[in-house]
């Protein structure tokens, strides 16, 4: 009895993701975005830059504190912070622009 039902969970799961996966399709071959899409994406790009950016903030001024140096760790932080979320802004962008 409990193949059956685990049969039946894994036909409807497939299905959900068939469904999802046909509306995904859908979306990138639809050439015009709504407002609402480029709002998203904006947001999108603003917090995967914004994140790692006051991550690596944090951790210099945690380093600096606690090891001071002539180098500032604080900078160092906030300049890797920065690159590292602009190389996933990237991905974002290039993953929804439908390149990879």
């Amino acid at each position: 009895m409990s193949d059956d039902r685990s049969d039946r969970h894994r036909a409807g799961m497939g299905r959900q993701v068939e469904r999802s996966e046909r509306r995904k399709l859908r979306a990138r071959q639809s050439p015009d975005r709504s407002v609402w899409f480029w709002l998203g994406m904006m947001g999108i790009v603003g917090w995967s830059v914004a994140v790692p950016t006051l991550i690596g903030l944090a951790l210099g001024v945690w380093v600096d504190r606690h090891w001071p140096s002539r180098v500032s760790a604080t900078l160092t932080g906030l300049v890797l912070g920065a690159a590292v979320g602009s190389a996933v802004a990237w991905f974002w962008v290039k993953r929804e622009s439908g390149e990879t």
